[in-house]
């Protein structure tokens, strides 16, 4: 296990880059602590992937060092930097039964026979591969062999990180929920250092202690799933985590009033004055509908029942948003939205801005 520190990294695929449009990874300062349970997660393109072959060697950056419990590892090969790295597809040998593939890397370490057996039989019964341990794997399905792939990682105890490549792209929907589990339970059991990238919210949220979010090679916010949910830093975050995601709706604001379109929707807090863009974010969780005078007129543009919940597509003078309603409840003739002001963020040019009753301005 190892600490990992990112010191003002950077990374372009140009030879001679010369703005951040240059940039697939923004620069970036950074520490992963030891023994922590990271995902990066954003849409493809963000820079997850650059960043994560960083960490492992597989490129060298443009700029800046990484370091591995302070060691300078920057210009180091992968196997120079003992870690174990599970790729998007699996990565075995077809040749070999189950139980080989996973003693294949701890023999390569010289790791005592007796030890090998334990571990091996260990993880067999984790991966639930108890019945064909000993087929070989070429006969498997594709999900059986990223299982054996996610095995060969997890099976060595020494490394300083294990890094995952979106693992679970192959893996059918019942089949993820039970290996984000063992995941997660292994981490807790085992104490490795876990980077998992993913562009799937629901991986990331349920694996990681922290999420790394990522926008066109760009770190905008590392925080707990709740944090992500409760307080997103950049507007995408607030758009990206959540099904549906944060309601970002354009305003102007003074003092504890934000203006959307001819109504007033009252805020936790003053705010001091701002200019550029301004966006008012409310999940749809914090919306309700409503029969009360009290309330902003709404259009209902349409409904999707969801079973557990509804989604209502609305509109503020041709302003959209989305309202999250329970199952029982209905809607009412001539709706009013409601804003719960405790739940409202603010946004300057995609940026959180806080209240000055925080005490800590933008």
């Amino acid at each position: 296990m190892a600490q990992i520190t990112l010191d003002k990294l950077a990374h372009s695929y140009l030879p001679n880059p010369k703005t951040d449009h240059d940039f697939a990874l923004k620069e970036l300062d950074y520490a992963w602590d030891d023994g922590g349970a990271y995902a990066l997660l954003g849409p493809s393109g963000c820079g997850k992937t650059t960043l994560l072959n960083i960490i492992s060697g597989l490129l060298v950056p443009s700029k800046g060092q990484i370091l591995f419990d302070g060691k300078d590892v920057t210009n180091l090969q992968p196997e120079q930097r003992n870690i174990a790295q599970v790729f998007q597809f699996p990565v075995i040998y077809d040749t070999m039964t189950v139980r080989q593939n996973l003693e294949f890397p701890l023999k390569n370490r010289n790791v005592p026979n007796d030890e090998i057996s334990k571990r091996v039989a260990e993880m067999i019964d984790i991966l639930d591969l108890s019945d064909k341990a000993d087929r070989k794997a070429r006969g498997l399905t594709a999900d059986e062999k990223q299982k054996i792939s996610l095995g060969r990682g997890l099976v060595r105890y020494d490394v300083n990180a294990i890094l995952f490549d979106e693992p679970l792209t192959v893996i059918d929907p019942h089949m993820k929920w039970q290996l984000r589990t063992k995941l997660k339970d292994l981490h807790r059991q085992l104490g490795h250092t876990m980077i998992y990238v993913t562009h799937d919210q629901t991986e990331a949220l349920t694996f990681a202690d922290k999420v790394v979010v990522m926008y066109e090679g760009d770190v905008v916010q590392i925080g707990t799933p709740e944090e992500l949910f409760d307080e997103p830093k950049h507007t995408f975050v607030g758009y990206f985590i959540g099904s549906p995601g944060m309601n970002i709706l354009p305003v102007e604001v003074s003092g504890n009033q934000a203006k959307l379109g001819s109504h007033t929707v009252t805020l936790k807090g003053a705010y001091p004055d701002l200019t550029g863009k301004i966006e008012l974010g409310i999940r749809p969780e914090f919306l309700s509908l409503t029969n009360s005078e009290s309330g902003i007129p709404a259009q209902i543009n349409g409904v999707e029942d969801i079973g557990r919940f509804k989604i209502v597509r609305a509109s503020i003078e041709g302003v959209e948003l989305n309202v999250v309603l329970n199952e029982g409840e209905s809607i009412p003739a001539e709706p009013k939205l409601i804003f719960e002001s405790s739940r409202i963020n603010i946004y300057q040019d995609d940026h959180l801005v806080r209240s000055l009753e925080n005490g800590k301005g933008i």
